[in-house]
């Protein structure tokens, strides 16, 4: 069983890391992102309420994020274990997130934090073609990110589960690299 929540500025390679950890050990990748969209779409009590604030132009509080990941890590597929990819972004996240697991007696395994270098991470965006990215706008994104997530690093690191890898290296490489830091703890 592992329970991880995976770090990582956008364009570190997290999300195709949790996709490919997902497939290989049978274990749901959860994205909020993903869950704000599922709840949206299936109309449910909590994507109805997330729909409101989204439409205003808003950001989903984080009590509502957390109320969705509760309903999410509820589900049967969660009992062998989760990714949690992109979530928390802050230390009031992570203490909720924190306060969550422990009531659900899920605690989290590891947080494995992708470092990539700001260039390397500018280049991968704007080779995504998105047309709002340009590099003045992805640099901004990318200092407004490290302000918030540094502490979060701090925090998961003075908790001993924090495991940082290298993102700077194919994906193949980074791949191998997460299994390689993960072993000890699965025992495969």
């Amino acid at each position: 069983m592992m329970r991880l929540i995976f770090l990582g500025a956008p364009g570190a390679g997290k999300g195709t890391q949790a996709v490919n950890l997902a497939q290989t050990w049978q274990i749901p990748h959860i994205s909020t992102g993903d869950i704000l969209r599922q709840a949206v779409a299936d109309k449910s009590p909590l994507g109805i309420k997330a729909k409101s604030y989204m439409d205003g132009g808003e950001l989903v509080p984080d009590s509502l994020v957390i109320a969705l990941i509760e309903e999410r890590l509820s589900q049967p597929d969660t009992r062998m274990g989760w990714i949690l990819d992109g979530f928390p972004r802050n230390l009031t996240q992570a203490n909720s997130l924190g306060t969550l697991l422990q009531r659900m007696v899920q605690p989290c395994d590891r947080a494995v934090y992708f470092t990539v270098e700001t260039e390397a991470l500018v280049e991968r965006m704007l080779a995504r073609g998105r047309k709002d990215d340009n590099g003045e706008t992805i640099r901004r994104r990318l200092e407004v990110y490290q302000e918030q997530t540094t502490p979060l690093v701090d925090f998961y690191r003075q908790q001993g589960c924090l495991t940082q890898i290298d993102g700077n290296r194919s994906v193949e490489e980074v791949t191998q690299a997460l299994y390689e830091a993960l072993k000890p703890t699965v025992g495969v």
